[in-house]
């Protein structure tokens, strides 16, 4: 009996996405386990895989379509040998949150043997009297100037889609002559992720009281301790293994929760709620906005394991590999932009943590030892935290715990 693939919710936040891409096409043989298509959600594009096996017999939703809300029939998956119907009167039921490559079809009850496969009829793109096109290519294309009908279809059937109309505005244009030079300017669509990261960093700024304490911290005795560590890796055949500043950094911010454990915690309107693991959430630039992958409980994981799972998540986080469960749920962030020799900043808080640290570049400087002045190696780092959970005295007190171990770094191996 036929069933209807309905769009995931892949993450708890996720109410709608865009459907990116599809992998496969009507007609196809779809087996168990056979990735579909790539959905773009609020975080990332990950990739579903469907549980039935048989045949896609018709594509509902159009590649490149927007806002497609969860639960919405994507495609009809057909038993081999069976009429693809104009809609399922019944469907599966919805499926709940998910991790990427969840399936996102349930089997219906099989029903007797219908006559043989028919493929959806879907008119060409360019007809005597109609322009095939989806929603959304027809409004890109308005708002670019373009002419849709002098545009070629990649979609099923030569349909234009999305990709055939920004490829169009994108293309090299011819120069315009004008009494005076003007700069050209063109519109790109905003990206589910990047929706979603305005909206939440906005309401994120605009409801929690913000307020932010600084202090400079020397690096030299945690460089030393770094280049000992992966001296000591190289001359046991790890060359390989290299721990980074950031690796030595977060554990460094783990150790200090466990010190200042009134940091570690999220304000609700009738609790604090105060977290036990220090759950690290690090921020890592992708290439349409910004992920936080999560290293649990960095306070009880040794240097070693902490360098090897962030590397994994960030490699993972920038393919858009990552599971829901991997990027949601944090205590603590961490925002580290000293590889690009930013001085200081701040950071927004990333809810329903109470707390995030910004950190720069270190920088030789001199600094007042006792009676001397002496070079140092000294980093600014900036503590943004939410008024309501954390006071100014408790806020102090972290950035000193967490100086005092960056300092003295034997903290960080014992």
């Amino acid at each position: 009996m036929a069933t209807e693939i309905l769009m995931p919710a892949l993450s708890p936040t996720m109410t709608e996405g865009t459907l990116a891409r599809w992998l496969k096409k009507e007609g196809d043989t779809v087996s168990s386990g056979d990735v579909l298509a790539e959905i773009e959600t609020d975080k990332a594009t990950m990739e579903v895989e469907a549980v039935d096996e048989g045949i896609l017999g018709r594509i509902l939703i159009e590649a490149g379509a927007q806002g497609v809300a969860v639960n919405t029939p994507i495609a009809i998956l057909v038993e081999e040998g069976e009429a693809v119907p104009d809609q399922v009167t019944k469907s599966a039921p919805p499926a709940p949150a998910a991790a990427p490559a969840a399936s996102v079809a349930e089997p219906a009850k099989k029903a007797a043997a219908a006559p043989a496969l028919t493929p959806a009829k879907v008119a060409p793109a360019h007809g005597k009297d109609r322009i095939f096109a989806s929603p959304l290519a027809r409004r890109i294309a308005k708002q670019n100037n373009i002419d849709i009908s002098k545009l070629k279809g990649s979609g099923p059937h030569g349909r234009i889609v999305r990709r055939d109309v920004e490829a169009a505005a994108s293309a090299p244009k011819a120069p315009v002559q004008a009494a005076v030079a003007a700069g050209e300017t063109r519109t790109v669509p905003h990206s589910t992720m990047r929706k979603v990261i305005a909206k939440r960093l906005t309401e994120a700024k605009s409801t929690i009281p913000h307020f932010y304490v600084s202090v400079d911290v020397e690096l030299d005795a945690l460089l030393a301790l770094r280049s000992q560590i992966n001296a000591l890796a190289a001359s046991e055949g790890e060359e390989s293994f290299k721990i980074s500043v950031n690796d030595m950094l977060i554990k460094a911010v783990a150790v200090a929760l466990k010190r200042v454990p009134a940091v570690n915690a999220s304000y609700t309107n009738e609790t604090m709620i105060l977290y036990d693991d220090a759950d690290i959430s690090v921020a890592v630039s992708i290439p349409d906005g910004l992920i936080t992958p999560i290293v649990r409980q960095a306070d009880k994981k040794s240097l070693r394991q902490i360098s090897q799972e962030a590397k994994d998540l960030v490699k993972r986080a920038r393919e858009g590999k990552l599971k829901p469960d991997e990027f949601q749920g944090g205590t603590f962030s961490v925002s580290n932009m000293g590889m690009y020799g930013v001085k200081d900043f701040s950071a927004i808080i990333n809810p329903p943590q109470a707390a995030i640290l910004a950190i720069a570049a270190g920088r030789r400087q001199p600094v007042i030892k006792g009676s001397e002045i002496v070079p140092a190696t000294v980093m600014t780092v900036t503590l943004s935290v939410d008024h309501r959970v954390i006071d100014g005295s408790t806020a102090a007190e972290w950035l000193s715990a967490f100086r005092s171990v960056v300092e003295s770094p034997l903290n960080l191996v014992i």
